[in-house]
């Protein structure tokens, strides 16, 4: 076997094997081998650059940073869904679809998921481009983000069609979605609000380098090419898995609308069960030439609908109004509620938003409150049960001093904030978990309560203080012996070798997150840092 016949094997090898683990969950080598075909390709790849291949599996680490994404038309319209919320609804929509044809019709049921549109275009088998939604007529081309997502195939196996446009949702799965909350909380980093707007964020990030970090996944629900595979949506859907595709196994197919409204009420029932988040049933006639035949309005295709969930909800009395202190001195107001069941998990806390948020609903301790999770990973109180209101409630006032230094408080837009970032406690501990977390300054040892034991004894204040600790400092403390101390200065020692980037986001300036320090970085090369 030659170098390039080396080459495409391994580029074969591997492909199968990302299939076999990422989208039909069934992996065939162990996390070493694989690792091993990886660096032999990218050892190769790098030795014998004639044989570079754009969608060989070693582009998914992603690639440099851009300065912003193309506008490109849609070969075919990204049209939106007409909503329904009711079973009468899904009756009339069966009773229209009959009005406009007299062929047999059959229907095919999905779940909606809670992500972000794609379309994917492929030409003799490579993936050659991927455009979001946008307004549906132009979207963004997000191909080089797209190709760092491993479920999603960058060359197709078997007897797929010549020029194809596939379409599906990217999302990130619920237990990803909690590991990358825990891993924000232990770094000191505000948690992401739910699944959907980060998967939305992460794939217009700028550096492709940072997409391939995220845990985002991938379903494909629609085929679209000029030489239709089958007359049957169902069909084409079965076929496409074959070239590679990561197609829902729990679509279905039905001949007539009670087995439509069957499959609405299972799900409706058991979305809780399923590993990502949904909101809804889209609802399709299956054969592809009465869709042809129905067309379009203005906005939708009349052939298909969404059967709209609603929003998950809970009531419960609130027991007390606190007050977060955030990194940036963001004042949250938090309802502390009775424990109660929603969306599977034990609910004791829902983000009030501010005070306007307060006031718009009269929020007020005591009261039983509407508590609706919606995809949020803090559920939210949306309304007041009035009639259960106490007669000697008052009306909520929002604090007018910080709760943690009392300094008083500053509004802007519709937030407040403690302006005194100095000797704020939450804040400046905030600072430094920021400054320490493994995204940048990376120094392990240093957690909320060691910091908050460094500043109360005096020895911190500002972070470059971090960088006069000595040993005689450090052991008196609670908590410290003499090993741990000494791999604490050594993680601070090592530290100073971050590179530009690290530093200027650990600083935690407003507005710099990892991709602009990159950015900064870049445009200023000739910036010397001494720490």
């Amino acid at each position: 076997m030659n170098i390039k016949e080396r080459i495409e094997y391994l580029r074969k090898e591997i492909s199968q094997h990302n299939h076999k683990y990422y989208v039909l969950d069934k992996p065939s080598v162990s996390d070493l081998e694989f690792d091993l075909l990886l660096k032999e390709l990218e050892y190769l790849e790098n030795k014998y650059p004639n044989y570079y291949d754009k969608n060989s599996p070693t582009q998914r680490v992603g690639g440099k940073v851009i300065n912003g994404f193309a506008s490109k038309p849609h070969k075919y319209k990204m049209l939106s869904l007409a909503n329904t919320y009711s079973e009468d609804d899904l009756y009339d929509f069966d009773k229209r679809i009959k009005k406009l044809t007299d062929k047999i019709i059959s229907y095919v049921c999905e779940l909606k998921y809670d992500g972000v549109s794609i379309s994917l275009t492929y030409k003799n088998g490579n993936l050659i481009q991927a455009l979001t939604r946008g307004d549906g007529v132009v979207g963004d081309d997000v191909t080089a983000n797209v190709k760092t997502i491993k479920c999603i195939p960058l060359k197709l196996r078997g007897d797929f069609p010549i020029d194809f446009e596939i379409r599906g949702e990217i999302f990130i799965g619920k237990s990803d979605f909690i590991k990358m909350n825990k891993v924000r909380s232990s770094e000191g980093l505000e948690k992401y609000a739910n699944p959907r707007n980060t998967a939305s964020g992460s794939l217009k990030l700028l550096d492709s380098n940072q997409v391939a970090k995220r845990p985002l996944d991938c379903y494909l629900y629609y085929l679209l090419t000029e030489n239709n595979v089958s007359n049957s949506h169902y069909q084409n859907l079965k076929k496409s898995s074959n070239w590679g595709f990561k197609i829902p196994f729990e679509t279905n197919r039905y001949e007539n609308i009670d087995g439509v409204i069957s499959f609405v009420k299972k799900w409706e029932k058991d979305r809780d069960l399923l590993s990502f988040e949904i909101d809804g049933i889209v609802i399709k006639v299956d054969e592809l030439d009465i869709q042809e035949e129905m067309g379009f309005t203005s906005k939708f295709p009349r052939w298909a609908i969404a059967y709209k969930f609603k929003a998950e909800q809970a009531f419960t009395k609130l027991n007390k109004i606190t007050y977060q202190v955030g990194r940036t001195g963001a004042i949250t107001p938090v309802a502390n509620l009775d424990p109660v069941h929603l969306g599977g998990t034990m609910i004791k806390r829902a983000s009030l938003h501010n005070a306007d948020q307060i006031e718009r609903l009269d929020i007020r301790e005591g009261d039983i409150v509407c508590v609706e999770k919606g995809g949020e990973i803090i559920p939210k109180v949306v309304a007041i049960e009035l009639e259960y209101r106490d007669l000697f409630s008052q009306p909520t006032i929002f604090i007018s001093h910080c709760p943690s230094c009392g300094t008083k408080l500053v509004r802007r837009d519709a937030k407040h904030y403690c302006p005194n970032t100095e000797t704020c406690l939450p804040q400046v501990v905030a600072k430094f978990e920021h400054f320490i977390n493994r995204k940048a300054m990376n120094i392990e040892g240093l957690g909320g309560e060691t910091i908050e034991l460094l500043i109360s004894q005096g020895l911190v204040n500002d972070i470059s203080d971090l960088y006069t600790l000595s040993k005689t400092d450090l052991l008196p403390l609670e908590r410290m012996a003499d090993r741990s101390v000494d791999n604490l200065l050594s993680a601070i020692e090592s530290s100073k070798n971050r590179s530009l980037d690290k530093i200027i986001f650990g600083l935690g300036i407003r507005y710099v997150g990892e991709t602009v320090a990159k950015i900064l970085v870049q445009h200023f090369k000739n910036i010397d840092v001494l720490i």
